[in-house]
């Protein structure tokens, strides 16, 4: 992908020099193309605390992408959640314009638009590979788009965490009836199901789950993976570690920007910022694919952190719940049918697929 942001940055220059050197045209102009050289400072806000690895590190490198595919055009300047606007207000900021762009996870603005949590992680979902290729090839991105549209926001995909793990708990998970009573801290489609078995979820920004569950003001919490739980300490909050991430299964982390501002851009800057944006989303997985299994050997080994499977019968319940929640949800919602609807007709087509392919391959190799 970098061999692509390379061969862009020489199309886009070469671009700027044939505009300033070539005659007059027949072609009606705009005005974001008659001044090719007007140079853009923006600001973009995340959800993520400072300095934190992948997110915030994907996200600078994302506008330091920008920076060199526009020749300096366009500048980002990064804020890590609570800098600039709190953590949980991202939406709003771009949506209202008082910064350019932001960076979070749709299912935080699941109050506002119920429908966006499909454009982050579906309990028993599709995984990283089914969503890209649902939001690349199938009808995701038009679905997002157009559900962000009356809000002002155009949204991109800019990174997949993949499976995540299902969580640190302070007490065993033996059965569903252990998950009653629970406070939790898990967002979107996920806590409406852990609701559903009888738990309280609680949604809070990243930067406070450690202090929420070291004090007990939540009795467990779902974040991200080993590499992330590990650098966060939960291993010093909770004794178990449970898996897998039944509730996030693929989740996507979304860019977005507000539509004035986009729109002011000549077409060259948009395309650097999806293909920058493209380029980051690979990354972020990636990393992640490389890092975790490093980090819960560490865990394991080190910290010696009980890693457990949730049984199957919870993970059966959870399953049905999980059926009933998308129907109610679906019931009350027009939107949130509609992309349900096409969400799971492209899944099934996936599954189908991978039945055939990943999931066979992994049958013969042994797995």
């Amino acid at each position: 992908m970098r061999i692509l942001i390379q061969t862009l940055f020489i199309l886009l220059t070469f671009g700027a020099v044939l505009s300033g050197c070539g005659g007059q045209s027949d072609a009606p102009t705009s005005a974001a193309a008659a001044a090719p050289e007007k140079t853009y400072n923006w600001k973009i806000v995340t959800t993520w605390p400072p300095n934190f690895p992948i997110f915030q590190e994907g996200v600078q490198r994302f506008a330091d992408d920008v920076k060199i595919l526009s020749n300096g055009r366009l500048k980002i300047k990064v804020f890590a959640g609570g800098e600039l606007v709190p953590a949980l207000q991202v939406f709003d900021a771009v949506s209202q314009g008082t910064v350019e762009m932001g960076h979070g996870a749709g299912y935080y603005w699941a109050g506002k638009l119920p429908a966006a949590q499909f454009f982050t992680a579906v309990p028993f979902g599709m995984n990283a590979q089914g969503m890209n290729a649902w939001l690349s090839a199938g009808d995701g991105l038009t679905l997002w788009r157009e559900l962000y549209k009356p809000h002002n926001l155009v949204p991109f995909p800019m990174g997949n965490t993949g499976v995540q793990m299902g969580g640190w708990f302070n007490k065993k998970i033996d059965s569903v009836a252990d998950l009653k009573g629970l406070k939790m801290r898990i967002p979107g489609l996920g806590g409406k199901v852990f609701a559903k078995a009888g738990g309280t979820p609680v949604l809070m920004a990243g930067g406070e789950i450690y202090t929420a569950l070291d004090r007990g003001t939540i009795d467990a919490t779902e974040w991200v993976g080993p590499f992330h739980d590990e650098r966060l300490g939960l291993y010093r909050a909770a004794k178990y570690y449970y898996y897998p991430g039944w509730h996030e299964p693929g989740p996507v982390l979304e860019l977005t920007v507000n539509a004035q501002a986009y729109a002011s851009l000549p077409a060259n800057l948009q395309k650097a910022i999806e293909v920058a944006a493209s380029d980051t989303n690979q990354w972020m997985l990636n990393q992640f694919e490389a890092r975790n299994m490093q980090a819960l050997r560490r865990l394991k080994d080190e910290h010696k952190v009980q890693v457990l499977p949730f049984p199957d019968d919870v993970l059966a319940e959870l399953h049905r719940l999980t059926g009933e929640v998308m129907d109610e949800e679906a019931a009350k919602n027009p939107a949130f049918k509609k992309v349900y609807e096409n969400y799971r007709g492209f899944m099934a087509d996936h599954d189908e697929w991978g039945q055939l392919s990943e999931a066979a391959y992994q049958r013969a190799r042994g797995q």
